[in-house]
């Protein structure tokens, strides 16, 4: 049910941006793009991980029980750990590809465009990105840890 909800959520998101981006890039005669399948390849992956991150939510929602702790923590990780992670990873050929598993890094992946591919940090893409496909395998991952977990541990909690 979640994963529909953020799917539905991806998709109001997706149309909402495509409206304002095509009539801003039309106000300036470039081009939307809109015609060409690797642009709707990319709002699905979009949305494909807007479901899966919503089941992350749900899952760590019922982990951590108090509300305002789970969304601090969420934000905290999200907005400044894990781009730091990142970073630091990629400064080592060793630990380069660690950073790819991080859930963000993941999402990245399933969707094919990454913040470091931005401001030359990563070149043209991100530097040792997943494919798609696994990507969403990681994140997918991620999002069953994190129901499975909250499942046992609401469970114990109810039960005892």
């Amino acid at each position: 049910m979640q994963a529909g909800l953020g799917a539905l959520y991806g998709v109001l998101a997706f149309a909402g941006s495509i409206a304002a981006g095509a009539i801003a890039l039309n106000a300036f005669g470039l081009e939307t793009g809109l015609g060409t399948s690797a642009v709707w390849l990319l709002v699905l992956r979009g949305i494909v991980a807007m479901a899966l991150w919503s089941v992350i939510g749900v899952g760590l929602g019922t982990l951590v029980r108090n509300q305002v702790a789970a969304i601090v923590i969420v934000l905290a990780f999200t907005q400044f750990l894990e781009p730091v992670l990142r970073f630091a990873a990629l400064l080592n050929s060793t630990t380069a590809g660690i950073g790819t598993f991080l859930p963000g890094a993941a999402s990245d992946g399933l969707v094919g465009a990454s913040f470091l591919s931005f401001g030359g940090l990563g070149g043209d893409s991100a530097p040792g990105m997943l494919e798609p496909w696994q990507g969403g395998l990681v994140l997918l991952a991620y999002a069953l840890a994190a129901v499975v977990g909250g499942y046992f541990t609401s469970w114990r909690k109810d039960v005892t």
